[in-house]
């Protein structure tokens, strides 16, 4: 699987899994802007040399890459980056949203300024970048969008409110722009990686420090070494296979959400319960068959908002007096 004559930006790949992406797309053909910043895990900063060294990676193993500085929390910036690649071969195939920051706190210590540069990078950049590269996907009926939403915004996880909002937003562009793309043929993913970057060890090292005060010495050294193995195996290579293949040109889905790690590949989706229905609902009828309305069994798995109104009506219709 080849990506000859294709152009492929890729934010945030100065290092960890952007940088594998770039050099895996690279290494099958792609011709791939590097855009980074090259600031700190939490946003702070900059250093241009973050990817120029990442493209001259890319180059010393036969590819060919173009640095690119900009930042994505900016329309302009945004512009810039897409421009970077139409100046430098004239089109623009593929756009991966990577770049990301973290700023953990509990929720009662998220105040603007750990809220707003969360949404920033993450949810606006994705939007900065991908505005002006739709227009040209659109052009040449042609385009491949992965965006990188999270676990910690899915399925939740403590003191990480501003990231994990930042990141299921793009889960609802992911599903717009699918839908919006399906008849051009642009495909738009979603990908939740699980991968030892500086932001996973960011967020690591801040947790065990917190359960290293509450256990003694001998504990806290079992518990490291068990985190260490652990995240030995969360090679950030393991997940850019997956990246690869949502924004080949032979991917075959668009609108999905996958969980990457370790070299294990899953599916996250949105599915519906059979759940339960009543002409004149009432408060008590919610609570005396909420076990009905949770149970799981024979869900669905609705494709957009037109299978959840189909299946509304279906349940009104089949439950109509004779």
């Amino acid at each position: 699987m080849r990506f000859d004559d294709q152009v492929a930006v890729i934010t945030g790949a100065g290092g960890g899994l952007g940088k594998q992406y770039a050099l895996l797309l690279a290494s099958r053909g792609a011709r791939v802007v590097v855009n980074d910043t090259g600031g700190s895990v939490t946003g702070a900063g900059a250093d241009t040399d973050a990817a120029t060294t990442a493209v001259e990676e890319i180059r010393q193993r036969g590819g060919e890459a173009i640095a690119d500085t900009h930042s994505v929390t900016s329309p302009e910036g945004g512009q810039a980056i897409i421009d970077t690649a139409l100046q430098a071969w004239g089109r623009v195939d593929i756009v991966i949203n990577n770049a990301g920051i973290v700023r953990d706190a509990p929720f009662e210590d998220i105040t603007a300024d750990r809220l707003e540069p969360l949404v920033d990078v993450h949810l606006r950049g994705a939007f900065h970048v991908t505005r002006p590269a739709w227009k040209v996907m659109r052009e040449q009926h042609y385009g491949r969008i992965l965006n990188t939403c999270s676990a910690a915004g899915l399925l939740g996880a403590e003191r990480m409110s501003n990231y994990g909002s930042a990141k299921t937003g793009l889960v609802g562009l992911t599903r717009v722009l699918a839908a919006e793309g399906a008849d051009l043929n642009i495909r738009v993913n979603a990908i939740a990686p699980i991968a030892y970057t500086r932001m996973l060890a960011h967020s690591v090292d801040g947790a065990t420090g917190r359960q290293a005060a509450e256990n003694d010495a001998a504990a806290q050294a079992v518990l490291d070494d068990l985190v260490a193995q652990y995240l030995q195996k969360l090679d950030p290579a393991l997940v850019a296979p997956v990246a690869a293949f949502l924004t080949h040109r032979d991917c075959p889905v668009s609108g999905e959400i996958y969980t990457v790690g370790a070299g294990h590949v899953a599916r996250f989706f949105i599915g519906r319960t059979k759940g339960f229905y009543s002409p004149a609902l009432s408060m008590e009828q919610v609570r005396d068959h909420l076990d009905e309305i949770r149970d799981e069994a024979d869900y669905s798995v609705p494709a957009g908002p037109a299978d959840e109104m189909s299946a509304l009506f279906a349940t009104i219709m089949a439950n109509q007096p004779d």
